[in-house]
């Protein structure tokens, strides 16, 4: 893999952002008035909670979080088709360019912008409703790792899903993120879950995120095993997305469905 490849196809897309104040808004506004809204809806439920029950920091927190996965997911499909869009998908690949490099521009473009949400976000949820991330403990870090992993997966199969059915299917990978969501156990705990969405939840990596945050703001252990599980299914994500998105791309180019995105195209 070219480093300088890599951080060619990173760079163009940050570049994009320069001077575009239509691409620069929606890195932080949405988010930060998603953390707005939900931050008066806890600290309403602040007041009407049990004592010693801190039921608004721990949703705060999870809305913070959950808008991180699918801010790193978003990324990473905002980005490539940002290439489908102006139809230079084809001509990246007719340079020496190799998919390993250019997933990896696409996965450092969505970290740099999705740093940029989170930190909006933090700062919102700080300033304005007094959320102390540093309440959790080092639990934190490894939990925004599985997060991060978790949406950059989503992302590259979202591309894979494009790249196979056309620029249309745009439409069907946005709502990856919320798929998810009821199996996650974000603002619940997995108890309440029947039985057998229990079972698809243990598959499910940010559901040991949200489950041992949950526990930790409780004051209970650091959940070591189950972040050790959700960290392993995370990385395991990554491997099959990354394999799918090879697989589709060596299909799209053996059967000719590669040139749809060529810049005479008009599909």
């Amino acid at each position: 893999m070219n480093l300088q490849r890599i951080l060619a196809i990173a760079l163009r897309q940050l570049f994009l952002f320069r001077g575009s104040f239509t691409r620069v808004l929606p890195l932080f506004a949405w988010s930060s008035l998603d953390i707005a809204v939900w931050g008066f809806t806890t600290q309403y439920l602040g007041t009407v909670a049990m004592p010693g029950v801190h039921l608004g920091a721990t949703l705060l927190g999870a809305v913070v979080l959950w808008n991180f996965l699918t801010r790193v997911m978003h990324g990473v499909t905002t980005t490539f088709l940002e290439d489908v869009w102006s139809r230079n998908f084809l001509n990246l690949f007719s340079t020496p360019l190799t998919v390993p490099e250019y997933l990896a521009g696409l996965v450092l473009t969505s970290i740099s912008i999705s740093a940029v949400g989170l930190g909006a976000m933090l700062t919102v949820a700080v300033q304005f409703f007094g959320l102390l991330p540093a309440q959790a403990g080092w639990v934190t870090l490894p939990c925004l790792f599985i997060l991060l992993c978790t949406g950059l997966a989503l992302g590259i199969v979202a591309c894979a899903m494009v790249l196979r059915f056309g620029p249309s299917a745009e439409w069907l990978v946005w709502p990856l993120p919320m798929l998810l969501t009821p199996f996650a156990g974000v603002f619940y705990p997995q108890s309440v879950l029947p039985p057998w969405m229990q079972t698809v939840a243990r598959g499910i990596a940010p559901a040991y995120v949200f489950e041992g945050l949950r526990g930790a703001a409780q004051g209970g252990a650091a959940p070591v095993q189950g972040l050790a599980v959700g960290l392993s299914l995370a990385l395991g994500y990554i491997a099959v997305a990354y394999g799918l998105f090879v697989l589709t791309y060596k299909y799209a180019v053996r059967t000719g469905l590669i040139a749809r995105y060529s810049a005479e195209s008009v599909v």
